[in-house]
């Protein structure tokens, strides 16, 4: 068994070294169409990596014929198969620019969209690209109303709307675990405002009570009594909206000491 392996082995890197030796000839091949056909063979075999080495080998060469189109094309998607999204979607663009009028200029659109899409982080990171990505994908369904992506351009605006919510409101949120609760009832207010039908928006209302009435313990004297009748009047609203919320025992909590507080305040001061 040990034998039959290693000679399989053999067999293999002999295959490989075979493979590898007639791709460096044809790399080295003058004959630009060469290149070009045994590019798309590499293509077809979804040897992407081959693919376009000898695509962007062979593109200067042939800009202005008619294989140069092809051969663009095909290259934006080697990059985007390879993973490589970024180079993907700059790819893609500089093929729309250049064939705007041609039967793939919407293909590459759509996939231009799509790659910065797959190009963004997850919600804990940064979100520019996803914000960028969802603006160009909203622009190519304004452009193609119709078009064959329609459906997958409007789920990657819904996952991308998604990943931007949970990314607002874990930042509102992290400034109540930071006890900033001054920039908290600001962060979740805003948050409230850009996701009006967010399911956070319940959790979002009582940290903006929670945030209130710890604002309100870390106050000044003076300043107390204002800030534990806020408390009292976001309760109010609170349980007006969410009856049987599960945060009800604890905002409740929170009501019965602001009101314990505000009856303090007005004994001493009568």
């Amino acid at each position: 068994m040990r034998r039959v392996s290693l000679i399989t082995a053999y067999i293999l890197i002999l295959i490989a070294g075979i493979s590898c030796s007639k791709f460096r000839k044809i790399e080295k091949n003058p004959d630009w169409r060469v290149k070009y056909e045994a590019s798309l063979v590499y293509y077809q075999k979804k040897d992407y990596y081959r693919a376009s080495m000898l695509f962007d080998q062979i593109l200067p060469i042939i800009r202005g014929l008619p294989e140069a189109e092809k051969v663009q094309f095909y290259l934006a998607y080697c990059q985007y198969n390879e993973k490589l999204y970024l180079l993907a979607s700059e790819q893609f663009r500089s093929f729309y620019e250049t064939y705007g009028r041609g039967v793939l200029s919407e293909e590459a659109r759509f996939m231009y969209a799509y790659s910065l899409y797959k190009s963004s982080p997850g919600s804990n990171l940064d979100q520019s690209g996803s914000i960028e990505a969802m603006a160009s994908m909203q622009e190519f369904l304004n452009r193609y109303p119709n078009s064959k992506f329609k459906d997958q351009a409007v789920d990657v605006i819904f996952s991308t709307q998604v990943k931007l919510e949970k990314k607002g409101f874990d930042n509102a949120r992290q400034y109540v675990k930071m006890r900033s609760y001054k920039a908290a009832i600001v962060a979740l207010n805003s948050f409230k405002d850009n996701f009006p039908d967010s399911k956070y928006l319940e959790e979002a209302n009582y940290l903006i009570l929670v945030s209130q009435f710890e604002l309100a313990e870390q106050s000044i004297h003076t300043k107390q009594p204002e800030r534990y009748k806020e408390v009292v009047e976001i309760y109010k609203n609170f349980i007006d909206r969410y009856p049987e919320s599960k945060f009800l025992k604890d905002a409740e909590k929170l009501y019965i000491e602001s009101t314990a507080k505000l009856i303090t305040f007005k004994t001493t001061n009568s």
